[in-house]
Order: C-alpha cells, then structure tokens, then sequence
C-alpha cells in the first residue's frame, strides 16, 4: 500500500479485508456491495471487494462518496476482457477518492482447471452461468507465459496497481513469480495460494524466500472448506513473510459474513 494510504487509513480502520464478495458478482451474495461495506464500516474495518465479473473501481468510488471504507479492485476474466490492459486502465479511471491505494488487479479467477468447489453457489443469472464457462490461462499451451502478462507487469511497474496471481497453477505462478523478479517496483501478490488449483504449501512458500515485492494471502475460506489443514494454515500466518489474512468470504447461505 502507498505511504499516502497507510497514513491516512491507519487511523481510521483497524482492519483491512482484501478480499470480500458481494452483490451483484458472478454468484449469489450474502449482501450487497452497500449492505457489506456498512457492516465493515460499524466494526471499523476496510474492504477491497472482488467480483469475478470485473471491476469494482466505480463502485468503491461511489461508496467512498458515501463515507464508506470500501476500495476497488479488477479480476482479469473473459467477462472483463481477458488480459487487456484497457480494463485496467478503465479501472484506474474510474477509481479516484482521498487517500486510495494501489488498484489490485487480479490475473485470471477462472481457468482451466478440474478442479470443483466444495461451495453449493447459484450463478447470479444465465448470462454470469456463461460467462464462468470462459476459462482464461496466462500461458500459452507450450506453457510459457503469454506475451500480455508481460505487458502486464510492465504496466504495473510505471502506474499505481498490484497484481495479484489468480487462480493460476503452481507451475504457472513459479514462471509469474520468475518474471515480476526481473522487473524493479512491481508488487505481486499471491492470491490464495493454498487454495486447490494453486496447491502451494506453507513449506513451499517459504522456500520462496522473502522479497519486498511479493506478498502472501491467506484466506480464512481455504481453511473452512477443508482444503488446507490448520497446522499449515497457522504456519503460514506465523513464519510466512508479508502475509495478509483475508476472509474470502460472502457465499451465499453456507459461511456468512459475521463468521469471517
């Protein structure tokens, strides 16, 4: 986060959720944007909202105008453009308050994978159905990263984003992790990397070693749906460096918000 954030929301909130879903995504929501972001706002708490559908750079300016802590960000999916710079770009546009952060731009959510969620969730309506059925890798089929990652970390040096991984493989993420090393001042941020499609371990990701420029989400749901166990989960929180605890959560009728 800028040192212009920190200052500035450190005084108000006394927690920062990174990621948290709601109304309206590519699933049913527990809340709404507006419902969440009041709910966070009464526990002194700040929370960037994730939509697999896109951005939520205009909504979190909009719900910033309503005195609410509420920041932005844009999953890089078939429904929002692939891997387009000009979606970044109209995120960044659309995102401007007092004091914001760095816009955390995810790389692909839904991906080629075989891989089924233990949540029981309904797609919020056929269109979204569709939309989930258009996976998007970051490589190519030869397994190199493609040309726009590149673009991508190269864009996130020289303007105010972080990247975040996704739900790429590990094998992927090890070649994303190769690449943002090579380039000065940009920030990558491992999206819940214990999740199945990613499967790294708390030993793994300490033998990433510690780096300035890389940070390590731990999700509050990997754990709850069984995918992680709680000696690694604990791990992580406590050996592993630059590592923020999130909840993931907003599923609708299985794990509520006030569980996070």
């Amino acid at each position: 986060m800028s040192e212009c954030f920190t200052q500035f929301w450190r005084k108000q909130l006394k927690f920062l959720d990174i990621h948290y879903h709601a109304r309206p995504d590519l699933f049913n929501r527990t809340y709404s944007a507006y419902e969440a972001a009041q709910i966070y706002a009464k526990h002194k708490g700040g929370v960037i909202l994730k939509n697999h559908l896109g951005s939520t750079a205009a909504l979190a300016t909009a719900l910033q105008e309503q005195n609410l802590p509420v920041f932005g960000s844009i999953v890089l999916n078939y429904a929002s453009g692939d891997l387009n710079i000009l979606s970044v770009k109209r995120a960044l546009a659309h995102y401007k308050f007092a004091s914001q952060p760095k816009l955390l731009v995810h790389l692909p959510t839904i991906v080629p994978t075989s891989h089924r969620s233990r949540l029981k969730r309904n797609f919020s309506n056929d269109y979204a159905a569709f939309l989930a059925q258009q996976p998007t890798a970051i490589t190519c089929d030869k397994g190199h990263l493609r040309l726009e990652i590149y673009e991508l970390i190269a864009f996130a040096a020289d303007n105010e984003i972080v990247l975040s991984s996704g739900h790429a493989s590990k094998d992927a993420t090890l070649r994303l992790l190769d690449a943002v090393a090579k380039k000065d001042n940009c920030t990558l941020l491992l999206n819940q990397p214990a999740n199945p499609m990613t499967g790294f371990s708390a030993a793994q990701l300490q033998a990433l070693g510690e780096h300035d420029w890389l940070y390590i989400e731990q999700c509050a749901l990997t754990f709850y749906l069984g995918y992680q166990t709680k000696e690694d989960m604990l791990y992580v929180l406590s050996k592993i460096n630059n590592v923020i605890y999130s909840s993931d959560l907003g599923q609708l009728g299985e794990l509520i918000f006030q569980h996070g």
